[in-house]
């Protein structure tokens, strides 16, 4: 499948002064947990960790004009995000996602009808060609509404960079036809195991094992680099080249609180690496300590900018 982007050459070709700007697509929400509420939602989670490594994170969403969107945009500020590009709606609530926790894990209960389902196209295009971006990111939730579908087609026409898809898939708010949507944008694909698996039986991939399915979503989706990740197992990644990596078995037990938007902090290093021509096999062990550092924090994102210093020491030493 052909792309409607040189990706690649798109990275090598922009300007030094806006090298590091990455354009965010997608939902701001509160994840409520049973004792408070955390804000959350993968794009600004991806954005608020790209934010405190020093990058500029333009993140294109809307959130309602109510006290929990006044409080986004504060929070938002207060790090150091870019907000002119979080539109304001009159009519509907920012986004809230219940989490359930449960033995093992959490589940996620996502309300439906929510401000960032509503992300109004011609506002986000006019944010996507005001700035040129290094990078691209997006997920699935936010193609559940047709508005907000429509304004993610009038950004990836508007900024033609690579793309990290980050598929995030949460059942029932996705289909079929986003999926190969999203697949037939994507430079740099992330999923999980599980989500792999789904993929085999909704795509009909060949193979016998996960690599293999993995090597026939690149093939068919031409689709450069692919990153599965698999909680404490680690994470590996295939190249379009055929390369093969992985993250070192860890037999460390892991002080976790909860696995909240580990994920999320997954996707921030590995664009961070991507944007500053780090070595994709080093970019992923570095995303991998990350993400399992975030698991020892409550929601996804530390309350401080202090919870980042170990990590730019290290790797910056």
């Amino acid at each position: 499948m052909s792309k409607q982007h040189d990706g690649q050459q798109a990275l090598n070709e922009q300007p030094a002064n806006d090298g590091r700007t990455v354009l965010l697509f997608g939902e701001i929400l509160a994840d409520m947990f049973p004792e408070r509420s955390v804000l959350g939602g993968a794009p600004f989670n991806v954005a608020r960790h790209l934010a405190a490594f020093g990058l500029k994170a333009v993140l294109i969403s809307r959130t309602g004009r109510d006290r929990l969107g006044e409080e986004i945009r504060a929070a938002m500020a207060a790090a150091g995000m870019d907000t002119d590009a979080v539109q304001l709606d009159a009519d509907h609530p920012t986004g809230r996602v219940r989490v359930l926790m449960e033995k093992g894990g959490h589940r996620f209960e996502i309300l439906p009808e929510q401000a960032y389902d509503f992300i109004d196209p011609e506002a986000a295009r006019a944010a996507a060609l005001s700035r040129t971006p290094s990078m691209v990111y997006f997920g699935t939730l936010s193609q559940r509404g047709e508005v907000s579908r429509r304004a993610l087609e009038a950004v990836l026409a508007a900024a033609p960079a690579p793309r990290f898809v980050d598929l995030n898939l949460r059942d029932p708010w996705y289909t079929e036809e986003s999926i190969r949507f999203s697949l037939g944008q994507a430079d740099i694909l992330k999923i999980n195991a599980e989500e792999l698996m789904a993929l085999g039986h909704l795509l009909g991939l060949p193979g016998e094992d996960q690599e293999d399915r993995v090597r026939a979503l690149m093939r068919d989706f031409g689709i450069g680099r692919a990153i599965v990740t698999c909680a404490e197992e680690g994470a590996w990644q295939v190249l379009e080249g055929g390369e093969w990596t992985a993250t070192p078995l860890s037999f460390e037990e892991p002080d976790v609180v909860d696995t909240v938007g580990a994920g999320d902090g997954f996707s921030a290093v590995c664009i961070l690496g991507a944007v500053s021509g780090w070595p994709v096999a080093k970019t992923l062990n570095r995303a991998d300590a990350f993400a399992r550092a975030i698991c020892g924090v409550r929601g996804a994102a530390p309350d401080g900018d202090g919870f980042y210093q170990p990590f730019f020491r290290e790797w910056n030493a």
